[in-house]
């Protein structure tokens, strides 16, 4: 049976991160501005806390963050799903 394959329209967007610009393509232009946002709040947050970095650097570091922030709303995703299992 053949595949069927869903269709995504990519739309072009320019970004702005901490000042750099970034031509990207995305399916989900809003989506995409609040990944932004994030990283351009990390990116400041850092900034203003350490000494002077180069975006690049900055951007591993605020990568870092959120990877962390990722990792901390996973585990706690993880173990509601116990709780919830447990109380069935």
């Amino acid at each position: 049976m053949p595949e069927i394959k869903k269709v995504v329209e990519m739309k072009r967007v320019t970004v702005e991160i901490n000042g750099d610009v970034y031509h990207l393509r995305t399916d989900d232009p809003e989506g995409l501005e609040k990944i932004v946002q994030m990283v351009n709040f990390h990116m400041k947050a850092i900034s203003q806390t350490t000494r002077s970095f180069s975006n690049s650097r900055l951007g591993v570091l605020a990568a870092l963050r959120i990877a962390e922030d990722y990792m901390q709303l996973k585990k706690d995703y993880d173990e509601l799903l116990t709780l919830l299992n447990e109380s069935k």
